[in-house]
Formats: C-alpha cells, structure tokens, sequence
C-alpha cells in the first residue's frame, strides 16, 4: 500500500482536529462574551463589553443599521473562516483513500502477474492491506464531517447573539 497516501491522510487528520479545536475553542469564548454582553443589554445596562466583538465595532463607527450590519457580516466572515477546510477534507480523504486502495491492488497483481500459481491465500492479505486505504479515507472523512457540522452550528448561534445585540442597539438610538 503506498505510504503516501496514509501520509496525506495522517496530515489531514491532525489539520482537521488542529482546525476544530481551535475554531471551537475561539468560538465558544466569542459566544460567552457575546451572551454576557446580550444579558447586560437585556438588563437595560448602557455599557457594552469591551471584550464583546459589537462593542469593538461600534467603538470605530457610528451607531446606524448600515455599520451595524457591515459589522455583523464582518464577525460572521471572521468567525467561519477556517471551517471550509473541514468540508473539503471531508470530500476528498475518501478519494484519496480509494486512489491508495487501487493503486494498492494494482501493485498486488503486479507481483502475482509474476507468479506461476497464485491461490486466494495469498491474494487475500494483499487486497485486504490495500483495503486500509480505504478505510482510513473513510475514518478521516468522518471526524472532518462531524467537525464541521459542530462548527457551523457554533457560527449560527454566534451570529444569533450578534443579531440580536444589534437590534437592541438600533431599537435604543
């Protein structure tokens, strides 16, 4: 089995947990600043977070729908840029996997084309171990997947809390 492959598939794999640890980390702590700074606007509380990502917005620009929003698709942008990796792991590892697993057969009948008798004892291991290719695309696809389908449901409840922080905003000025 070509050890390229497992290699790609081994890179993948740690970008794609490298990725989502980071993003879900950073998100989950934008999130908690963000439903802080929800919770003191909801109490009537004049005073925005600076930590909270609207309050640096509306620290560099005036306070309208239009900056508000710009705002918004800027967080938005922010906070999803990454995530397409995962989606494109998830959609190629088991392509690449599948590539390994034939030219993993391909090698296999290469060696028996040599062989004067050649019986399923001994073609067995070698389609199996071809087979790994396979399955390891298949695993690294899996992680990526489920990684992603987590984090985009982060990045829409971050932005439901940035909605909502800017309607109450506009609905005060």
């Amino acid at each position: 089995m070509p050890i390229g492959v497992l290699a790609l598939l081994s890179f993948y794999f740690i970008l794609l947990f490298w990725i989502y640890l980071y993003k879900y980390f950073k998100l989950s702590s934008n999130i908690t600043i963000e439903i802080n700074n929800l919770n003191s606007l909801l109490a009537r509380n004049t005073s925005i977070n600076p930590l909270s990502k609207i309050g640096q917005c509306i620290n560099k620009a005036p306070i309208n729908k239009e900056s508000l929003n710009i705002c918004e698709t800027k967080l938005i942008r922010e906070a999803s840029d990454g995530i397409s990796w995962l989606s494109i792991i998830s959609s190629t590892a088991p392509f690449i996997g599948l590539f390994g697993t034939v030219v993993g057969i391909l090698e296999s009948f290469s060696k028996f084309s040599t062989q004067s008798k050649v019986s399923f004892s001994i073609i067995a291991p070698a389609i199996s171990e071809a087979l790994v290719a396979t399955a390891a695309g298949i695993f690294v696809a899996i992680f990526a997947y489920t990684f992603h389908q987590i984090l985009t449901r982060k990045v829409y409840e971050y932005n439901t809390y940035i909605k909502s922080q800017i309607d109450i905003i506009l609905s005060r000025n």
